[in-house]
């Protein structure tokens, strides 16, 4: 009898750990199912820049079907400021939408964030007004940075990703300021635009006075030129300036050279303001820069 007993108590100890090892292996394996895995949007790398002397990071979004080995090329979407926690994001989400086969507005597009250091250092061209001068001591190095973007990043991106003909900057702020003034110094750099609220009072509004290559019978790129501004008000300047005006006459300026090869779309936001422009912007300039068949 005490043999039994004992034979039923070590049956029952074996029940036991056998139970514990199986309430163990569920909860690991529901762990396992459960844990959290990184939500991948693009890739970041990195091109050593020798034009700006420092390291850039770069974020990639590729599209959906994007395959290193396939000979499907892919339009390059150069997004000034284009830093996770700036404006990469959510342009990056404009793109995929847009691009979408039931919204097809968009070609399905590369995008290269170039993510922001020194905006005023990159951004701006030397200035004569003093009292920049010393508030922003670092600025007038966009020569350094138009530099980096001819000579480095688009033959970097060119020969790592399957990239076509077709290139586009998006600037918005300083960033337009930039934009603007690669369409005049350099414009076969990109073959369209999007500029958004320029910070054309740079410098008294020199910008706006520029020959530029575009007016020179020479010139056959076909660009397209999207800009756009909001009520936006003064600028910070010792002079009082006017953004929509300053935008205004950028488009103006552009008209007046009168090339066939350039095509120009002026949008007026009145709803937005400098902080809440620039997805409104994006997105009205993918309908001006691809527009779809008309419906008959």
């Amino acid at each position: 009898m005490k043999v039994k007993l004992h034979t039923y108590k070590t049956f029952l100890f074996i029940l036991l750990i056998f139970c514990q090892l199986t309430v163990l292996c569920q909860t690991k394996n529901q762990k396992l199912v459960n844990a959290p895995k990184p939500f991948v949007l693009g890739v970041i790398d990195e091109i050593q820049s020798e034009a700006l002397a420092e390291k850039r990071i770069l974020n990639i979004y590729l599209p959906e079907g994007y395959k290193q080995n396939d000979t499907t090329r892919y339009p390059v979407i150069y997004l000034l400021d284009g830093s996770a926690d700036e404006d990469f994001i959510h342009i990056v989400g404009l793109v995929q939408f847009n691009s979408f086969e039931w919204v097809n507005q968009l070609p399905k597009s590369i995008v290269v964030g170039i993510a922001t250091v020194d905006r005023k250092r990159d951004f701006t061209f030397p200035t004569s007004i003093e009292r920049d001068k010393k508030n922003y001591p670092t600025t007038g190095h966009s020569d350094k940075f138009i530099s980096f973007i001819e000579r480095e990043l688009e033959p970097y991106v060119q020969s790592k990703y399957k990239t076509n003909t077709s290139k586009t900057i998006i600037g918005q702020s300083l960033g337009g300021l930039l934009a603007t003034e690669v369409l005049i110094r350099k414009p076969t750099l990109f073959n369209q635009y999007i500029i958004i609220s320029p910070s054309l009072w740079w410098n008294n509004g020199s910008l706006l006075n520029r020959s530029s290559k575009i007016s020179e019978s020479t010139f056959n790129q076909l660009t397209k030129v999207y800009i756009a501004v909001g009520k936006e008000g003064l600028t910070p300047t010792e002079q009082p300036r006017v953004m929509e005006v300053d935008a205004n006459l950028l488009a103006e300026k552009i008209k007046g050279f009168k090339n066939q090869n350039v095509k120009l779309y002026f949008d007026f936001l009145p709803q937005e303001d400098h902080a809440t422009i620039m997805h409104q912007a994006v997105s009205n300039a993918f309908k001006f820069l691809y527009p779809k068949p008309k419906k008959e």
